[in-house]
């Protein structure tokens, strides 16, 4: 009875597996007809676009960047005390958006010379490294809304029909 629970488990994770790479590939359609430009970017791949993208929902949704960075939570709250001037994570905004951007962060400081650059000099600034992460955070907000606002005003494109579709 254990082999055959076994087998009968590996057949489900199989068939799961089989299932997660179909959507996925599904999801690679659907990010590069609405927004190809994200997938250019390190760190960027179709799960963490998709999230982008269904959190940026439509164009004129948010104001200006800082609003987006609020929605993600990846916007500074002040924790200064007396002497002390300091930020504090935000924990707070859309948690799937700011774990896409946590994922796109670990990869870019990983892999990119520049981020692994802008963290340390972050640091040798005095901050800790979970600050010089949420620094990062937010510039690829940043980042992400000029290349979202960018491409929906250039060709017309419709963020609506990726929400429709998932």
């Amino acid at each position: 009875m254990t082999v055959r629970a076994l087998r009968s488990t590996a057949q489900r994770i199989q068939a799961l597996q089989a299932e997660a790479k179909e959507l996925e590939g599904e999801m690679l359609l659907l990010v590069r007809e609405v927004a190809p430009e994200l997938l250019d970017l390190l760190g960027v791949g179709s799960i963490t676009a998709t999230q982008i993208l269904v959190s940026w929902s439509h164009p004129g949704r948010f104001r200006s960047e800082a609003a987006f960075a609020s929605f993600a939570g990846v916007s500074p709250i002040p924790a200064s005390s007396g002497l002390i001037n300091r930020h504090r994570l935000n924990r707070s905004g859309d948690r799937q958006l700011n774990r896409a951007l946590h994922t796109i962060s670990l990869i870019r400081m990983r892999l990119d010379p520049t981020t692994k650059a802008y963290v340390a000099r972050r640091v040798a600034e005095g901050k800790t490294s979970r600050d010089a992460q949420r620094c990062l955070k937010r510039t690829i907000c940043r980042q992400l809304f000029k290349i979202l606002e960018h491409s929906d005003r250039e060709t017309g494109t419709n963020s609506e029909n990726l929400v429709h579709a998932a």
